[in-house]
């Protein structure tokens, strides 16, 4: 017997398997360098996904303010284009603006063509609400590809993943919310001792499928967390702000 056919399948099954782990896994840099952490266990990154969306994102533009807090936001192009006043209001009130595509596509299932326009479109719709194209990109789901990287490069994007995800798209109430955010706080413990990184949490203002959605219950926990975290000593900062800084 060919000794191709006995080593074959194992040979696809260990590529479909490293491909999946590059395109899922947060950490993972087989498709580019990744950021899912801040440098310091005192600095927190909390960013949004899926917006601008007029139901949600001024409250939590708000509540922001009242604690200090400056947050990423990473905008579906096509619902940065209708609010675009949305996007023009994220920026002035000192927060990050992201790419998250045009239309919210699996990326995975693109070519390269294909993702190279989803990016390019979402930065434009960007830039004319804001006046300057995003320097940081999600992909939806955190789905990569093959193909992600070079246009990432030309576009000059630098890819933003996550420590935590705790789904909040999918929350039926805002205790069950709070529960899931947790570990922000246990994590905040290695303060102490100065070791570590810190958390990059992603959460939704809106939803890829409509505008208006309901995202009451991230409003919610984050009404909850804010004070808690700022007791802890955790700092607010963008993607942005925790990059330029060293560890510490």
């Amino acid at each position: 017997m060919n000794p191709w056919l006995l080593t074959a399948p194992a040979a696809l099954a260990s590529v479909t398997g490293l491909t999946i782990y590059g395109a899922v896994h947060p950490r993972a840099q087989l498709f580019g360098p990744t950021i899912c952490n801040t440098p310091s266990p005192r600095q927190l990154a909390i960013t949004f996904d899926d917006g601008p969306n007029p139901a949600i994102t001024p409250k939590l533009l708000d509540l922001l303010d009242r604690y200090q807090a400056r947050a990423t936001f990473f905008l579906i192009g096509r619902f940065a284009r209708e609010c675009q006043h949305l996007v023009r209001e994220i920026s002035a009130r000192g927060h990050v603006i992201g790419n998250h595509t045009q239309t919210h596509p699996n990326l995975l299932w693109l070519g390269p063509a294909q993702i190279r326009d989803e990016l390019c479109r979402c930065q434009d719709a960007v830039a004319t609400a804001s006046g300057a194209p995003p320097k940081w990109f999600r992909p939806p789901w955190g789905m990569r590809s093959p193909w992600l990287a070079k246009p990432a490069r030309e576009l000059d994007l630098r890819v933003v993943m996550w420590s935590l995800i705790p789904g909040d798209w999918r929350a039926q109430t805002g205790e069950w919310l709070i529960e899931r955010m947790e570990p922000i706080a246990n994590h905040a413990n290695d303060i102490a001792t100065h070791t570590g990184s810190g958390d990059v949490l992603c959460l939704h203002d809106g939803s890829h499928r409509s505008q208006n959605a309901d995202r009451t219950h991230t409003l919610a926990a984050l009404e909850y967390w804010l004070p808690r975290w700022r007791e802890l000593g955790l700092e607010f900062v963008t993607i942005e702000e925790a990059v330029r800084t060293p560890a510490s």
